[in-house]
C-alpha cells in the first residue's frame, strides 16, 4: 500500500481522520508530529524553543521521507507540507489529501492548546493570516482536496473513495 498523507490547518482533523481511514484500510497511522517527539525524545514546544522553528521543520522533512517508504496513514502537522520539496517528496511516495476545514472550526479546536505552539502565542488574527497564507499552498502540495465540514468517518469515507481511483 502506497502512503497517504493528509495535511491541512491545525485542527482540521488530520490525526481523527487518519485513524479512522486506517482501520478502514486495515493500516497504521502515524502521527507525524508524534513520531518527531518521538525521535527526538522532546515535546514540540521544546522543540521550538530549544532549537527553532526551522531546525523543527527540517524534522518534518526527514520524517516525510522516511515515512514514504513504509505504507499506511501519516496525518502531517500543519506546516508539514507547506513547501514545495516537501509536497513533491510526499506526492511522490504517495497520495496526498488536504482536508480543507473551516477556520472557525480549526481555531476552536486549536486555541487553547498548548501543545501547539504556533497557536497558543498567536492571536486570533495571526491565526488567520497563517490560514490564508497556508491554504493555496496545501492545495499546490496535494493530490486532492476533501471538505472538513463532514463528520471524521464522512471525510475517511471520502478518502477511500479517492484511494481507490488513485491506486488504479
Amino acid at each position: 500500500m502506497k502512503p497517504i498523507f493528509l495535511c491541512g490547518f491545525m485542527g482540521c482533523g488530520k490525526s481523527t481522520v487518519g485513524r479512522i481511514l486506517a482501520k478502514k484500510l486495515g493500516c497504521g497511522c502515524v502521527d507525524l508530529d508524534k513520531y518527531i517527539e518521538d525521535g527526538e525524545g522532546m515535546k514540540i514546544p521544546e522543540i521550538f524553543a530549544k532549537k527553532g522553528e526551522p531546525y523543527f521543520r527540517e524534522l518534518e522533512t526527514k520524517a516525510l521521507a522516511e515515512f514514504g517508504s513504509k505504507g499506511g496513514i501519516a496525518a502531517t502537522g500543519g506546516g508539514a507540507l507547506l513547501t514545495e520539496k516537501n509536497g513533491e517528496t510526499a506526492k511522490k511516495a504517495g497520495m496526498v489529501v488536504f482536508i480543507d476545514t473551516d477556520f472557525d472550526i480549526c481555531y476552536n479546536r486549536i486555541k487553547d492548546d498548548p501543545h501547539r505552539p504556533l497557536a497558543y502565542n498567536s492571536t486570533k488574527e495571526q491565526l488567520r493570516e497563517r490560514f490564508d497564507h497556508r491554504r493555496p499552498l496545501y492545495t499546490a502540495n496535494s493530490h486532492f482536496r476533501v471538505e472538513g465540514k463532514g463528520s471524521p468517518a464522512a471525510i475517511a469515507d471520502s478518502i477511500c473513495e479517492l484511494y481507490r481511483r488513485f491506486e488504479k
